[in-house]
């Protein structure tokens, strides 16, 4: 599936209003592709596309969080969203005008959320992937951390999601395993269990991609679900001991 060619078409369909269909807007009345988006008008936007604008979008607010724009931060933006060569002008154009605008992320993350209503685990692979991207120049300042867990909230994610998913980033050996499985360590190994298996079942890769996940993101997924089965087998020599 390539998710770029008709992004800008498909989303014009699709009549999304807000912050997004401003932005997108303004872009056709810049000229942006006509040709390609006169050829789209009216089909309808796929979760895909969706997931893929709110992602450039707010990969571009990030980028200028710490007032700076890093080469490594704009090389992670391309590398995670599989952008291919031909279309980087393409979204280049909304990363770009996303960066410049000044409406800031918070009515972006209100709509994603609204969108998203109802899949929690897709807004938290939002999140997860907004670290990925922070993370690229080796160093996540505090204002993109903040900037991040200010939208996790806005998605309506709670303080414990929060911790859990900025405790996935770490390598199996650092992290915390009660921490990734949101659970407590005075908990006892049937109820850390029952909050495993669910983890488990919500961020599966197939299960993400059904919800509207791009494949070509979905990389990052994997990530997440290799720090939950490393929790759990942690765990469960803890309570053995």
């Amino acid at each position: 599936m390539a998710i770029w060619g008709s992004l800008i078409g498909g989303m014009i369909g699709f009549s999304l209003g807000g912050p997004f269909g401003m932005l997108l807007g303004s872009l056709i009345g810049g000229k942006i592709s006509r040709a390609k988006t006169q050829a789209r008008f009216g089909s309808f936007a796929q979760p895909q596309q969706v997931f893929a604008l709110s992602l450039i979008v707010l990969s571009a607010k990030l980028s200028k969080a710490d007032g700076q724009v890093s080469r490594e931060e704009l090389i992670a933006v391309k590398d995670k969203l599989k952008i291919p060569e031909n279309e980087l002008d393409q979204v280049g154009k909304i990363f770009n005008k996303a960066k410049e605008e000044k409406t800031g992320y918070e009515p972006y993350a209100k709509q994603i959320a609204q969108i998203y209503s109802g899949n929690i685990n897709v807004l938290e692979e939002v999140i997860n992937i907004l670290f990925y991207i922070a993370e690229a120049d080796g160093n996540v300042s505090h204002s993109e951390l903040k900037m991040i867990e200010d939208i996790a909230r806005i998605f309506g994610l709670s303080e414990i999601q929060i911790n859990g998913i900025k405790e996935s980033r770490k390598s199996s050996d650092k992290l915390n395993p009660y921490i990734v499985l949101e659970s407590k360590p005075d908990e006892s190994i049937e109820v850390i269990r029952k909050r495993y298996l669910k983890l488990s079942k919500e961020h599966h890769p197939d299960l993400l991609v059904s919800k509207g996940v791009p494949q070509e993101v979905i990389n990052e997924s994997k990530v997440k679900m290799r720090a939950i089965n490393s929790a759990w087998a942690q765990v469960q020599k803890l309570k053995a001991n």
